[in-house]
């Protein structure tokens, strides 16, 4: 699901993409708001608090609010020149090898946010989070051509509506009906694992603490590690086989 680009991408692919990446996105979305009152991965959220702090004169957490959409932009940003520079280089596993970066990021904040007393600092964590949650949204959206974005819900809660009108209200569509099925169970996924991931993370928050950052690094690691090992065995062949084709 990290090493298939393009036509090769199948529902399969992009189903266990959503729901293992979304579910990992609610459990650290979540942990922020309940540590902080802020998010990590939910701009529209942020946005919207932004101008309410601005409004009543709150400069400090309007303040925050500008650090974490800056550095979910900048995760994003990131992520999207070094899937670049690698599919450019022909890094084999390049998105393999994006979610392992977010997995050592979270693992950092978990280790910082255990680290640090309770007190100012702690919002620099949630902008770490910020930064690791627009990496993976960056990664997952330019895999599967814009079909999965783990932690853009405003926007599933919007195509779930859509597809349930063409579905179900005979509105009108470009895609057949089984292209918006798909899609429609795609979206349903997302959503289901955002949601179920988000309560885990909840709990996890109370149980743990940082060490459900901790957690959240070794699941990304878990599914990242071996997609990047098949990709780079792959790449071996495919060298082997261009020499001996060469020869």
């Amino acid at each position: 699901m990290l090493i298939h680009t393009g036509d090769a991408r199948t529902v399969s692919f992009d189903l266990r993409l959503a729901a293992v990446l979304s579910l990992v996105a609610g459990a650290v979305n979540a942990a922020g708001f309940r540590s902080l009152g802020l998010f990590s991965g939910n701009m529209t959220g942020n946005v919207s608090a932004l101008s309410d702090y601005l409004a009543l004169g709150h400069w400090g957490l309007a303040g925050w609010a500008v650090s974490l959409v800056a550095a979910f932009v900048a995760g994003a940003f990131t992520s999207a020149l070094l899937i670049e520079i690698g599919q450019n280089r022909r890094v084999h596993g390049i998105y393999a090898y994006a979610i392992l970066a977010e997995a050592v990021l979270l693992a950092l904040v978990g280790a910082a946010d255990a680290a640090l007393p309770p007190g100012p600092g702690d919002p620099l964590v949630l902008v770490g989070v910020a930064f690791a949650m627009g990496l993976q949204n960056a990664a997952t959206t330019r895999i599967s051509d814009s079909r999965v974005r783990t932690t853009h819900v405003t926007g599933i809660a919007t195509d779930i509506g859509v597809e349930l009108a063409i579905l179900l209200g005979g509105a009108r569509s470009q895609s057949g009906p089984a292209v918006v099925r798909h899609r429609l169970a795609l979206h349903g996924v997302t959503l289901a694992a955002f949601v179920i991931g988000g309560l885990g993370g909840v709990l996890a928050y109370g149980v743990a603490g940082a060490g459900l950052f901790v957690l959240a690094a070794a699941v990304l690691v878990a599914v990242a590690l071996p997609e990047a090992r098949k990709a780079r065995a792959a790449g071996r062949d495919a060298g082997r086989d261009a020499d001996q084709g060469a020869g």
